[in-house]
């Protein structure tokens, strides 16, 4: 049996970690509602006027692809980054802002010129490719620094164990999987409702105009 004053120590400490744990995990589910992720996920699910099974199935397939993307570059490349003590030099941190920056401006124009020279029914296939798991990860570059350094969480923890920091880690890529995916699913919902299928294309070019203004903006303040 460990003496008391022991036990009280052993508890707070477990319970401490509980709370970086549940932080980390709400820092993450924030972290992948970001408007530059959630406008690229939804410039990839624009397919013009296909019917609402076949847009509710796409953008929900693009919106985990998309996570797992990000999460994975996020949870692995910081992970790998912090268990073997390298830093990232900062001007990797603003490419990766202006390499998203440059991906929103590419797919809001690719998205108003497939609205453009497709007919109505015409659907794109990238949610059977790679490419929107390609993407979520070139979204990921950004914060890959920041991460590795362990800055989300905002606290001194150079000196915490090595598994809770790896632990922390995942967890926050934990946390992106459930927004992204859950903004999948509200995305899918709303591209179901007739009322989208009777603005159809009018919808696909105002998220195709708005994806090149955010990536314009991103790219100039990065």
């Amino acid at each position: 049996m460990f003496p008391a004053h022991d036990r009280s120590r052993i508890l707070d400490s477990e319970t401490d970690e509980m709370i970086l744990l549940a932080t980390a995990l709400f820092l993450g589910f924030l972290h992948g509602l970001g408007p530059d992720h959630l406008m690229a996920i939804a410039a990839l699910s624009v397919d013009g006027d296909s019917g609402p099974a076949s847009r509710r199935a796409r953008s929900l397939a693009i919106a985990i692809r998309f996570a797992l993307g990000h999460a994975l570059l996020l949870g692995i490349g910081a992970g790998l980054l912090v268990l073997i003590g390298w830093t990232l030099p900062p001007g990797v941190e603003r490419g990766g802002e202006m390499l998203g920056g440059a991906l929103l401006i590419v797919m809001g124009v690719v998205t108003l010129q497939h609205l453009k020279h497709h007919a109505p029914g015409t659907q794109h296939q990238s949610h059977h490719t790679h490419v929107p798991t390609m993407i979520g990860a070139a979204f990921a570059v950004s914060s890959l620094r920041a991460l590795a350094m362990l800055t989300p969480f905002g606290a001194n923890l150079g000196a915490a164990p090595l598994p809770l920091l790896l632990a922390l880690i995942l967890v926050f890529a934990v946390g992106i999987l459930a927004s992204m995916t859950l903004f999948g699913v509200v995305l899918a919902g709303v591209l179901s409702l007739r009322t989208i299928e009777r603005v159809g294309h009018g919808a696909g070019a105002l998220i195709g105009a708005s994806s090149v203004i955010l990536g314009v903006a991103w790219v100039v303040t990065a």
